[in-house]
């Protein structure tokens, strides 16, 4: 390696990224061997969307840069200049550090700069990730997918993303199966009571006839005119059926405003309660306190099967990505919504429920993609002489 420690940067730049990978972060920063350094970007920065960066540091993390990208304006045009801005701090950082290895997790518009920038430098990158695919027709897809053209290797969670990756023309030497590194740390989080979690949320245990619902709902750019209606139906049948609802805000994406302000304006009427962030260990807790999950974030694919519990996933985000037997998919509408939640109440349902298994890992990926990392030389794979049509 050119230092005599092994030199890795990670990017994050928004909540739910950060939560995936922390658990890995934390194995390398604690190696004497490896100078890690985390630089923070994007809704991290913002107070407004919860100013995450404070949680980070909590963490334990020195956080090495912080790069100011996110434009005020909700909407399309500003997610693009915010990348550009990204991109110009990313050039200076990575020029000057000449990091031994960069790593970057998921489909936004963010891992898409931080692979074409260590591809043009010649730096070694793992993306975290790759392979996975929805049917929603979102950027996400093309911008994961051409992440992964960029990336020097990739460590994806199932056989299915491996496949995926081998399709668009990665040499199998480049793909590591290794599972969900996001599971490690939800499975080993130690367990809090129910009533100390809601005493926590600020919910009475009465609430809801004693059964929570936790909400999240992110924009969907095919979806931003019904957006808002979709999440007055969810509250609507929810609470109809005798639940309090726990709502999280949305993630950053355009088109967030008309789901913020359908949630602030239901605070008031609806048994509901709000909230910006709450700390990764309050969240899995909350989860498992929980009796279903609502709306359309990946953690009721991806985490929810650990407990089990069971998800609802409304509208088309998450469509067509492996999914466990808790997930049910469903439209926007007020009936469509009721029959779905009516399903997951069901005895059936309940008891598959209790037989099913997470396809996403077994919550020991950590110590793989870390004995990967320490035995890998990156080197040998910066550059991609590879041709498509040979392999």
């Amino acid at each position: 390696m050119c230092s005599e420690k092994l030199k890795i940067f990670a990017f994050t730049s928004i909540r739910s990224e950060y939560d995936l990978m922390s658990a890995l972060y934390k194995k390398l920063e604690q190696d004497s061997s490896v100078d890690f350094q985390l630089v923070v970007s994007g809704a991290h920065l913002v107070p407004a969307l919860g100013g995450s960066v404070s949680e980070i540091e909590n963490d334990g993390f020195r956080v090495t840069y912080r790069i100011e990208t996110l434009l005020a304006a909700d909407s399309q045009a500003s997610r693009v200049k915010s990348a550009a801005i990204l991109q110009s701090a990313a050039v200076d950082i990575l020029s000057n550090e000449a990091p031994d290895l960069v790593m970057f997790a998921g489909d936004r518009e963010d891992v898409l700069i931080y692979a074409s920038v260590c591809a043009f430098l010649n730096i070694p990158s793992i993306h975290f990730f790759g392979g996975d695919h929805a049917k929603d027709g979102h950027v996400d897809n093309p911008v994961r997918h051409a992440t992964s053209k960029l990336a020097s290797l990739h460590f994806v969670s199932t056989e299915e993303h491996k496949r995926r990756l081998l399709a668009i023309g990665e040499p199998d030497s480049r793909i590591f199966v290794i599972g969900s590194v996001a599971l490690d740390k939800f499975i080993s989080e130690p367990v809090v009571p129910k009533s100390e979690v809601l005493k926590r949320v600020k919910i009475d245990s009465g609430a809801g006839n004693g059964k929570i619902a936790v909400l999240i709902f992110h924009p969907v750019d095919s979806e931003r005119e019904r957006a808002g209606a979709y999440v007055h139906n969810m509250v609507s049948v929810l609470n109809s059926l005798g639940y309090h609802v726990c709502a999280s805000m949305p993630n950053s994406d355009p088109g967030n405003r008309a789901i913020r302000e359908a949630l602030i304006k239901l605070k008031g009427s609806a048994s509901l309660t709000v909230y910006e962030n709450l700390s990764r260990s309050l969240f899995i807790n909350l989860l498992r306190s929980s009796d279903l999950m609502i709306g359309n974030s990946s953690a009721g694919l991806l985490e929810a099967p650990s407990i089990p519990l069971p998800a609802v996933n409304v509208g088309e985000r998450q469509k067509g990505r492996l999914a466990s037997n808790n997930v049910v998919f469903c439209g926007g509408s007020i009936r469509a919504i009721n029959d779905a939640v009516l399903r997951t109440e069901s005895e059936d349902f309940l008891s598959q429920l209790r037989r099913s298994s997470n396809p996403y890992g077994d919550g020991r990926s950590v110590n793989r993609a870390y004995r990967l990392i320490k035995e890998l030389h990156f080197s040998n794979y910066v550059r991609k002489p590879e041709d498509p049509l040979e392999n």
